[in-house]
């Protein structure tokens, strides 16, 4: 996240609400092969990409501000993150969830 939000700025973003992540955009991409190696999940959530933009305008936010000279700066960010949780599907808490998916 935190490079992503450094290349904003270097490619000359002032604004963090001009930052727009679709589900074509590499950090989802990039995001989506971390933590989803296998495919196991075909569709990746709508409401992923919406936390991920989120993530994305606070990283550029904090670096904009200077914030990140401050040694515990991500700290606030990922309050924010917190707070745009849901809560993990039972389906996900399945023992063998993983076969359900082959």
């Amino acid at each position: 996240m935190e490079k992503y939000a450094r290349q904003y700025l270097s490619e000359g973003v002032k604004n963090g609400d001009d930052i727009a992540v679709n589900m074509d955009a590499e950090i989802i991409r990039a995001l989506n092969l971390h933590y989803n190696r296998n495919n196991h999940l075909e569709q990746i959530p709508e409401h992923f990409r919406y936390v991920v933009e989120q993530t994305m305008k606070e990283f550029f936010k904090a670096i904009q501000e200077q914030k990140d000279t401050e040694q515990s700066w991500k700290k606030a960010i990922y309050k924010v993150i917190a707070r745009l949780d849901e809560t993990v599907p039972e389906y996900f808490k399945s023992p063998t969830f993983l076969e359900q998916l082959e």
